[in-house]
């Protein structure tokens, strides 16, 4: 006969602490959800007036003077390229510091410091430095006699240039700590097995590293594109002159009293748990791929 374990005096006071916590991390995701279906009369606040798709629809037609559909593409396109530069970088330190580096430990500080940094600081940072190198640049055009490239530079502030380098400084010390861990628990047997059958270095990375650290780089590139989707504080001061989604939603936040802007919230999270759920399915084949060859 079983005989059901009772449960502590404790599990009921921190199961009502946890459920308190995962209402308030997830409750205000789950108001902006309901609100942004609202009908025509909606407001900011509840009640709820009527569902719709109506404040989708206006969303579509835009905001005002704000452009959403390029910032929504530049957010895109940012977003990809701080994933695949995350993805590079981070297999690459992680292959680089498996073996013992002159000033490695130093390197790995660096590296890691910009986490414990204040974003805004280092946003700052970049800022001005891109505009000293504005300076440079404009000097050295000037110098050549180039009048006519100099009246066409405006700024090398830009998607690809500052912000690109703004998020990767978020992004690359949770990339490098995660390849970190793998490689930590790789077994360099596998490597060894493939030399002694005639592999090339190439060859062992390809067919024989890369396959079995696949899932955690899908898992960087995840968090490269989710990192970078959201960020505001380290965009803000290095992006030039225009804006990713998260800075026009910022600012919208202060000029639109409807739903509209309850829509926009809710198209970005379905954007991040779409990406999310695209990473565990690329995960889950993998795995499924991987326990098959080995069978």
């Amino acid at each position: 006969m079983h005989v059901r374990e009772s449960r502590p005096a404790s599990f009921w006071p921190l199961a009502i602490v946890f459920a308190l916590f995962v209402l308030f991390m997830y409750g205000p995701m789950l108001v902006i959800f309901i609100l942004s279906f609202q009908g025509p009369e909606g407001g900011l606040t509840f009640p709820v007036r009527g569902v719709s798709l109506h404040w989708f629809r206006q969303l579509g037609e835009g905001l005002g003077v704000v452009d959403i559909g390029a910032a929504l593409r530049r957010s895109l396109g940012l977003g990809v390229a701080v994933m695949l530069c995350t993805v590079v970088f981070s297999v690459l330190a992680g292959l680089a510091f498996r073996k013992r580096l002159a000033g490695g430990n130093t390197l790995f500080f660096i590296v890691v410091a910009s986490l414990i940094m204040p974003s805004i600081i280092v946003s700052l940072g970049i800022g001005l430095e891109f505009r000293l190198l504005d300076t440079g640049i404009k000097a050295v055009l000037g110098g050549l006699g180039l009048e006519s490239t100099l009246e066409n530079f405006g700024t090398s502030l830009g998607l690809f240039t500052s912000a690109l380098g703004a998020h990767l400084t978020w992004t690359l010390p949770f990339g490098l700590l995660i390849m970190f861990a793998v490689f930590n628990r790789f077994n360099p047997a596998y490597e060894e097995a493939a030399r002694d059958l005639g592999a090339t270095p190439w060859q062992g990375f390809a067919h024989v590293v890369l396959p079995l650290i696949a899932p955690s780089v899908v898992g960087i590139g995840m968090f490269g594109f989710t990192l970078s989707w959201d960020e505001i504080a380290r965009t803000s001061q290095a992006i030039g002159d225009v804006n990713t989604l998260p800075l026009e939603l910022q600012g919208l936040t202060s000029t639109v009293t409807t739903p509209a802007i309850y829509a926009l919230g809710t198209v970005t999270t379905v954007v991040s748990f779409v990406v999310m759920a695209v990473t565990l399915g690329l995960v889950w084949l993998l795995g499924r791929r991987r326990a098959g060859g080995a069978a």
